[in-house]
């Protein structure tokens, strides 16, 4: 089949993807699995070795994805229930003084989010930002939006949240990589558009607590464990992971350090572990049996399901469209492109979120097309790192009416559409295009 037939059935693709989603409604995996299929068949592979593909891409991408997404959730859920999301906001917030709220709020939302889903952990901690406003007759988004930000830059850039788990392993990058760059990016975009955005839109947008929004605080079974023991809970698997990319760079390969490191350092790993310490310090320590621990870990497992899903199916989009042939050209035609693969990567990812919403869509998508162009560029080690930011900061950008995330905080906050533009979505572009520019700085040296 000709080159030009098969970037017509690449396009042909992506806006049946896209269709399904927008037009029919039709749920991502289903969407994803039905496209990869049409896609194997017009690219005139043989029926079997298509079903073959489609087991291929599932199986090869769920074996890791599936461990780690179950065992992040576990992880985070355990965190959640045990009080230590509101402790690490109430001792930061403690520690910062009033006057430096802000600060406190995005550095809050920073942390939680590396094992707490974005959702859960606003809403969690959004009775804070009520009580701050109400107490200081400052606009909502003076906390609400610092605390938005911390929150979204750590669900974007750095694992173990899905979103950048799930592109990792469909480009084959090192998670020790995507975790440096990610702080790297992580912190100036929390930085300009939490405190620095929130201080300059609650100048323009008064906003009050809505009257339907009657929170009290939250009780928990048990005292609140302390701000340190959480705090290094978290850093564990993220300590490790690092530890293990470290010692890829410092010690020869065959080496006993560099395979104890590995070992340890492998994320399947040290989520075992961090999980493994939540359960017992978080849990039966503080007199949860173990019956209960069991029940906050499978209720844990509900939302990764579909997480899991999603991105098993975008294993299978990427598996097809090599197999086929159809990777080889894309590959080829956008390796040609004068723009580096860092901004192509983004772009990619940005217009497949604008159109559709979802992120996790449009990362998974992302990370299936410029996956080609990766192996004719031949990039690896750090540059893919730098690839898993770009398409995280594209999936991030121009959050609009589509996008969950844009109603979550349209009720919250009790806001307009029109005002949930100019905060909510101006908050998120930011995030996504400082985020793109440390990794373009970056690439300068890497790549």
């Amino acid at each position: 089949m000709s080159s030009t037939m098969l970037i017509l059935i690449a396009v042909a693709g992506i806006f049946g993807l896209l269709f399904l989603v927008i037009r029919t409604k039709l749920h991502a995996f289903v969407s994803l699995m039905i496209v990869s299929l049409l896609v194997g068949i017009a690219a005139g592979m043989p029926l079997g070795e298509v079903i073959t593909t489609v087991e291929e891409g599932m199986g090869g991408t769920l074996g890791f994805v599936a461990i780690v997404v179950g065992l992040g959730a576990m992880f985070g859920k355990m965190l959640e229930v045990s009080g230590g999301v509101e402790r690490l906001a109430q001792s930061l917030l403690g520690r910062f003084g009033e006057d430096k709220s802000q600060w406190a709020l995005g550095i809050a939302g920073f942390l939680v989010a590396i094992p707490v889903f974005f959702d859960v952990g606003f809403i969690i901690l959004v009775p804070i930002v009520y009580g701050l406003a109400k107490k200081s007759g400052k606009s909502l988004l003076y906390y609400g939006i610092p605390l938005l930000a911390g929150l979204a830059v750590t669900h974007s850039y750095i694992p173990p949240t899905p979103g950048p788990i799930a592109v990792a392993d469909l480009i084959g990058a090192d998670l020790g990589w995507v975790i440096f760059f990610g702080v790297i990016a992580g912190i100036p975009s929390m930085i300009i558009a939490g405190p620095l955005f929130g201080r300059y839109i609650a100048k323009r947008i008064d906003v009050a607590v809505p009257d339907y929004m009657d929170f009290e605080e939250k009780e928990y079974e048990k005292d609140l464990p302390s701000f340190w023991m959480i705090t290094s809970i978290i850093l564990v698997p993220l300590v490790l992971i690092l530890i293990n990319t470290a010692s890829t760079i410092i010690f020869p390969e065959g080496s006993a350090v560099r395979s104890i490191t590995t070992f340890i350092g492998n994320p399947i790993v040290a989520l075992t572990i961090a999980t493994l310490l939540t359960f017992r310090i978080l849990g039966t320590k503080r007199g949860y049996s173990r019956q209960e621990v069991q029940d906050i870990a499978t209720k844990a497992l509900e939302p990764a399901g579909i997480i899991i899903l999603v991105t098993g199916a975008g294993g299978v989009f990427k598996e097809m469209l090599i197999q086929s042939g159809v990777g080889d050209v894309l590959g080829e035609m956008m390796a040609g492109s004068p723009l580096p693969p860092i901004l192509l990567a983004f772009l990619i990812a940005a217009i497949v979120r604008v159109a559709q919403g979802s992120a996790t869509v449009s990362m998974v998508t992302a990370a299936g097309l410029i996956s080609p162009v990766i192996d004719v560029a031949g990039l690896e080690g750090a540059a893919l790192g730098l690839i898993v930011i770009s398409i995280a900061a594209g999936a991030t950008v121009l959050s609009h009416v589509n996008d969950s995330g844009f109603w979550l905080v349209n009720r919250f906050f009790g806001l307009d559409v029109k005002d949930t533009l100019k905060t909510w979505t101006v908050m998120e572009t930011l995030i996504g295009l400082v985020g793109l520019t440390v990794a373009l700085i970056l690439g300068l040296f890497i790549t």
